[in-house]
């Protein structure tokens, strides 16, 4: 790489300006405050991809609702295994924004978090039964305790009007409610981190700078070649660290840094449609996110689910996703990301996914054809008296799910959130989609265990316990720190409002 005009010394560089960054950002200016840290956004401002406010749901993924995280096994049962775990990493996140409130780093917890009820409804007498042994396994658990169970069309109208009005009184239908569940405005949070970064020392963020390539250096760390995207002007970063939390450009990054533990990964990238109703008449009949049944064939990041948002002090009803296909890894990326992103070592696993999964394939050629009324018939699933004047067509952020290799070397679809690290860990990326933003508090401890494991054992410890102080136990399994813990950061971030 040539035409280099600076070069500067860092720590560590953080690649993105989203959440995830600015988490860790967050998390290493209270373990090490001395550390000499640097954003690079490629974007002019924070958390203009998946962490934007309408580039995603806004659910603080609890698994209260989401019906893919409780499937139903061959013999019946419900397994909730998949969603008490991020049922609790959840938790995680709720203490650490806490500790930051109490702390002042955040202003106030109502900029970026609301208490907003969170639905499962389902139409039909085989998914009624379901629903109903998914709330009999869940609300036996304590950490669902207090979930209600409802197939009365009068008490589910209670919970939540529109989704009754107008409807069939035969139809059979069922609804759970959960209380605690939130609405996240993960942009706005992205912001507030930052802020407070910015107030810390050794702390600097870049925006409107390309990472063009990175390459190992030979006593150590990575150099960066940094490209301004407004003066075409070039640097060099030299980093003992890097972390790309920069969403779907995070694996075309990994890939260029070379590292053996890159190799199998792929992209599968998902991007999607929302519905959109800022007509007060209509909003203020409905406080829940209120989430169905995904159709055959589906990604879970397509569940259709009709949300209470709250965005800039305004209420919003979001309804979708609908899903669709481009090959852009980012909102704003290149329709060439995806080909470019193939590789020898990655073809046999992208052809694997293409071959096992034609199902998804024919449901997102299907999205992708899909007319406007189409899109309001789904809506009318879930809100029977829809006036399409009400709403309108927003587009969602871009998802990039994991391809990696099996263990038969041939490639598998996942749809959750993976951390991938030289065996050095001095280069780490965070792979694939949801819970993503939700877990990006658990998503980070887990990086600093694998790849911090000295400094955590013997320094950071007392300061973690401080910030998150179930770290260390687990909620799943002791209900009383977990009742305490619940009612502490319900109190910290003003969510007992129910």
């Amino acid at each position: 790489m040539n035409e280099a005009t600076a070069e500067e010394e860092i720590d560590v560089a953080l690649i993105g300006a989203g959440i995830m960054s600015t988490t860790l950002g967050a998390f290493l200016k209270e373990l090490q405050p001395h550390l000499k840290l640097e954003i690079l956004e490629q974007l002019p401002g924070e958390a203009q991809e998946s962490s934007g406010a309408w580039n995603n749901a806004g659910t603080g993924h609890a698994a209260n609702c989401e019906l893919n995280y409780t499937p139903m096994g061959a013999d019946g049962s419900i397994d909730i295994a998949r969603a008490l775990e991020v049922n609790v990493e959840f938790d995680m996140s709720l203490q650490f924004w806490s500790y930051l409130v109490k702390k002042g780093a955040i202003p106030s917890p109502n900029e970026f978090i609301q208490p907003v009820p969170h639905m499962s409804f389902v139409i039909g007498e085989d998914n009624q039964a379901f629903l109903k042994k998914r709330h009999a396994a869940m609300s036996s658990h304590h950490c669902y305790h207090g979930q209600e169970y409802s197939e009365d069309h009068a008490k589910i109208a209670e919970w939540t009007p529109l989704i009754m009005e107008g409807r069939d009184p035969h139809q059979k239908v069922a609804a759970t409610r959960t209380l605690n569940g939130t609405d996240v405005n993960y942009g706005a949070l992205t912001s507030s981190l930052l802020a407070y970064l910015q107030k810390q020392e050794d702390f600097s963020v870049r925006f409107s700078q390309s990472v063009i390539d990175l390459e190992r250096r030979a006593g150590g760390g990575w150099r960066l070649f940094v490209k301004d995207a407004i003066t075409g002007a070039r640097r060099i970063v030299n980093a003992k660290y890097v972390f790309l939390g920069a969403g779907g450009g995070a694996l075309p990054l990994l890939q260029k840094s070379g590292i053996p533990e890159s190799k199998g990964y792929a992209g599968f990238p998902v991007s999607g449609l929302w519905l959109r109703c800022g007509n007060p008449e209509v909003v203020d009949q409905h406080s829940a996110k209120v989430y169905g049944l995904a159709a055959k064939g589906s990604p879970p990041m397509s569940v259709p689910h009709l949300d209470t948002r709250i965005i800039d002090d305004k209420r919003w009803l979001l309804f979708g996703p609908y899903a669709g296909f481009s090959t852009r890894f980012l909102k704003n990326g290149s329709l060439f990301d995806l080909p470019k992103s193939v590789r020898l070592n990655n073809i046999l696993p992208l052809l694997a996914v293409a071959r096992d999964n034609f199902p998804l394939e024919e449901y997102l050629v299907g999205q992708v054809l899909q007319s406007a009324s189409h899109r309001y018939d789904s809506l009318r699933e879930f809100y029977p008296q829809t006036n399409v004047a009400d709403w309108e067509v927003v587009v969602a952020g871009q998802r990039v799910q994991i391809i990696r290799k099996d263990k038969a070397h041939t490639g598998k679809l996942e749809f959750g959130t993976e951390i991938v690290h030289s065996a050095d860990s001095s280069i780490v990326a965070v792979l694939g989609a949801s819970p993503g933003a939700s877990t990006a508090v658990s998503i980070m401890v887990h990086m600093l265990e694998n790849c911090f494991h000295e400094q955590l054992v013997g320094h950071w410890v007392p300061k973690l316990k401080e910030m998150i102080p179930s770290y260390g136990y687990d909620l799943k399994t002791d209900a009383a720190l977990s009742a305490r813990v619940r009612a502490d950061t319900a109190e910290t971030l003003n969510l007992s409002k129910h």
